[in-house]
């Protein structure tokens, strides 16, 4: 030991370098890092979607709501959010004529995107859902006709496929901005 305190500083810094290899644990092992997306998984009658995070605000229990005269069966009414007015819409109502039947599982998707903030009363929100890039495919399958038009391909997890429901589509379309019933 008192031979290596009277080395030299270099020559002393070389034999603790030594030392340290020699006791050193092997390198961590390697991980496969694996792309993911997430986002709100939702049920839509019998049908599981996805919505991106990005185009979803809040999540919300079904609120309080004023009746819209004149306005189509689909637009449930109008909530008083925190202060601020927000239309809720039966999205399965819009989308496939068949009105959402309100159960304790019902919850409201606040739509946020592009200027246009709105409800989406949906059948029921199994929260966050993560996939791997590679679990995507190109179309969802058994997703009604009228539905398919707001769906941007799925992510498919073994039995199970989730729909990617296009927020941007729904706010897109003239028919859900047209919101006045027609006599």
């Amino acid at each position: 030991m008192n031979a290596v305190r009277s080395l030299p500083p270099y020559e002393l810094l070389r034999e603790i370098e030594k030392r340290s290899q020699t006791k050193a644990l092997g390198l961590p092992q390697q991980i496969e890092v694996r792309r993911t997306w997430s986002g709100i998984g939702f049920r839509l009658g019998e049908t599981q979607l996805v919505a991106p995070m990005s185009d979803v605000g809040e999540i919300l229990e079904y609120p309080s709501l004023t009746h819209v005269p004149s306005a189509m069966s689909w637009v449930k009414g109008i909530a008083n959010i925190r202060g601020s007015l927000l239309p809720v819409m039966d999205l399965n109502g819009f989308i496939m004529g068949d009105p959402v039947h309100l159960q304790r599982r019902n919850r409201v998707l606040v739509m946020r995107r592009r200027g246009l903030n709105c409800g989406l009363l949906v059948d029921e929100v199994f929260g966050l859902r993560h996939f791997f890039e590679e679990e995507k495919v190109a179309t969802a399958e058994g997703i009604a006709k009228k539905l398919n038009a707001f769906v941007d391909g799925a992510y498919r997890q073994g039995e199970q496929s989730w729909g990617i429901f296009s927020m941007r589509k729904l706010a897109e379309n003239p028919e859900f901005l047209e919101v006045t019933a027609r006599n």
